[in-house]
């Protein structure tokens, strides 16, 4: 076997909690990330035939029975993944009755995977069935969307709008908008629920006065989308209180979509 420290998926989730905490989206434990592995991936690192321990997921995912996941745990911070990744991380596989995780790497103190995982494995059930290649639910708090939470109407259109206007690639990188939740109780399958609804329609959903939930197929696009929105909130708090003298206008706007090629939300304008 290789060493999984080696493994490009462990890389990549090393990497993606050292970004994510540097940013400050993920103080303290605040934040998790699911990643989905096929099994080519995992069999050169673990041998799958039998599992460390059975942890029972607190929710049925049948969907997802015989699926490889590596996920942030309870309790870790992100910022010492880099340091002890097995520690702070864990490898598991859906077992076939849908209900329980078969743990073959991580978790080495006796802990276990967030308590979101429920949220996470439904926005992985709800991306698949629009997009066979998502591979990435992450969860986060940046500053300035959630600074934007306190001070901008909570509703798709205008958030995902304002977003737009903010900078120009914004409408490229999520054409399809935003989407947006109330204030919810976090850590509950009500929560998980009501977030892979909206994640059918949107790879990128606010939590409101709490954070984000995004996805992608690969590290870098779920990661870049909640890095772009962070920009241009950042823009909006900055700009927020002074009058505006120059806009992005929507006929730009469309102009910048269909020059891109990308498929926009024609109900979010104004005009």
């Amino acid at each position: 076997m290789k060493d999984i420290n080696t493994a490009p998926f462990l890389q990549e989730m090393v990497e993606l909690t050292s970004q994510m905490y540097r940013l400050g989206w993920d103080e303290r434990n605040g934040g998790n990330i699911s990643f989905l592995l096929h099994e080519n991936e995992v069999a050169p690192y673990l041998a799958t035939t039998s599992s460390l321990r059975t942890l029972p997921l607190g929710f049925s995912a049948p969907a997802l029975a015989g699926e490889f996941f590596l996920v942030t745990g309870t309790g870790k911070y992100f910022r010492n993944v880099k340091r002890d990744p097995e520690t702070n991380l864990g490898l598991f596989r859906i077992g076939e009755d849908g209900q329980t995780a078969e743990l073959f790497w991580g978790y080495r103190d006796g802990g276990r995977f967030t308590s979101e995982l429920p949220a996470h494995l439904m926005s992985h059930q709800a991306r698949l069935s629009v997009d066979s290649e998502n591979r990435i639910v992450l969860h986060c708090h940046p500053t300035h969307l959630l600074a934007m939470n306190y001070i901008h109407p909570l509703d798709e259109k205008s958030v995902s709008h304002t977003l737009w206007q903010m900078s120009t690639e914004c409408i490229v990188v999520f054409p399809e908008g935003i989407g947006v939740l109330p204030w919810m109780l976090c850590g509950t399958n009500e929560i998980g629920l009501a977030t892979a609804e909206k994640m059918k329609g949107f790879r990128m959903v606010i939590w409101g006065m709490h954070g984000v939930y995004a996805a992608g197929k690969t590290p870098d696009e779920a990661f870049g989308l909640v890095e772009t929105a962070e920009k241009a909130a950042q823009i909006y708090t900055l700009t927020s209180h002074t009058e505006r003298i120059n806009t992005i206008t929507d006929a730009q706007l469309k102009e910048l979509a269909e020059a891109f090629g990308v498929s926009y939300r024609q109900d979010f304008f104004d005009c």
